[in-house]
């Protein structure tokens, strides 16, 4: 963990930086409103996730050098994405195994946090004074319930959001059906499981699906927009920033 709590270091994924660049600002605001001054390396790009889940490995490894260099130092590092921080705790050691850099691994996974996680967890704030009117049912995307054991930190945030209902789905541990290279090359079976948890989500009353992950969001809000069914997705970081 970051010995200095004042100071972070924001890393912003590729699906959030190209398409939801809102969720990244707002993501600012909410460490920003926890008195935190947010420091974001420029040269930052991508983590190797998607090299590494298409089998990519030797692609992936300077990625993974590039992304430690970045975030050299002792600040804690926060991303709007369990994947992305699911990637870099538990995939890097795998890497960079018996290797110089295996030591470097352990402790940037250990200072590598997903943004609810960060702000229950370790800032202990769980009310931004967020204000939405609205039922929802929250998505556990794979990597954040799986990798990162996130589960109860984007509930508890949640619940302080005034005037927002929130409702379970059934089989809400099941996946969405993105996957990343998954939902290419098996695109039925995809949108299959596209179809199920939506389905949930709307049979449970919920107007909105929030999640931790983007990439769910974006594969699921696909089948929606198809459908034109009535209901929306949003990442957990544009409703805590709501009614300001």
């Amino acid at each position: 963990m970051a010995k200095n709590l004042r100071e972070v270091d924001l890393f912003i994924p590729c699906f959030v930086d190209q398409i939801y660049p809102q969720t990244a600002w707002n993501t600012v605001k909410l460490l920003e409103k926890c008195g935190l001054q947010v420091r974001y390396p420029q040269g930052q790009t991508c983590c190797g996730q998607p090299a590494w889940n298409a089998g990519h490995t030797k692609q992936c490894r300077p990625v993974a050098e590039k992304f430690m260099a970045e975030f050299s130092g002792e600040r804690a590092i926060v991303t709007p994405s369990a994947s992305c921080a699911g990637m870099v705790r538990n995939t890097y050691g795998q890497i960079f195994h018996n290797s110089s850099r295996h030591l470097q691994t352990r402790t940037l996974g250990a200072r590598t946090h997903e943004l609810s996680e960060y702000l229950v967890d370790v800032l202990k704030k769980v009310d931004f004074g967020a204000e939405f009117h609205g039922k929802a049912s929250y998505h556990d995307s794979c990597s954040a319930l799986r990798e990162c054991g996130i589960k109860t930190q984007p509930r508890e945030l949640l619940k302080h959001v005034k005037g927002l209902q929130l409702l379970e789905m059934a089989d809400t541990t099941t996946c969405c059906g993105f996957g990343g290279t998954f939902a290419v090359k098996f695109e039925s079976i995809s949108v299959a499981m596209a179809e199920q948890k939506v389905e949930h989500a709307i049979n449970a009353g919920a107007e909105y699906i929030i999640s931790t992950d983007v990439s769910c969001l974006m594969h699921m809000d696909g089948y929606i927009a198809k459908k034109n069914l009535p209901i929306k997705t949003m990442h957990i970081a544009d409703v805590l920033t709501q009614g300001w």
